[in-house]
């Protein structure tokens, strides 16, 4: 499990995310398809509730979206300049 950087401590700044929880990060961006997906979920559901994670992709997790609203998860995806960071955390 790693922890946020400073430039992620910005990025989850600026979306609705919890800002008082545990925060961990998860880079999918040198995966291909459904690794990112399938990693993504076994994180989550290993984590505590209160727990915010970071994904760090390549691209926007189109397919992840679906899974994570049916798993009763918020999301919000930023792009920055050098990837597209996707904060997950239960309400």
């Amino acid at each position: 499990m790693s922890t946020p950087d400073q430039g992620h401590e910005s990025v989850v700044e600026r979306t609705a995310a919890p800002q008082d929880r545990p925060r961990t990060v998860l880079d999918v961006r040198s995966l291909g398809p459904p690794a990112p997906l399938v990693n993504t979920l076994e994180r989550l559901a290993e984590l505590p509730d209160d727990t915010v994670l970071i994904q760090r992709n390549d691209r926007a997790p189109q397919f992840l979206y679906l899974k994570l609203e049916d798993r009763g998860y918020t999301y919000e995806t930023l792009e920055t300049d050098d990837e597209v960071v996707t904060i997950i955390w239960r309400e």
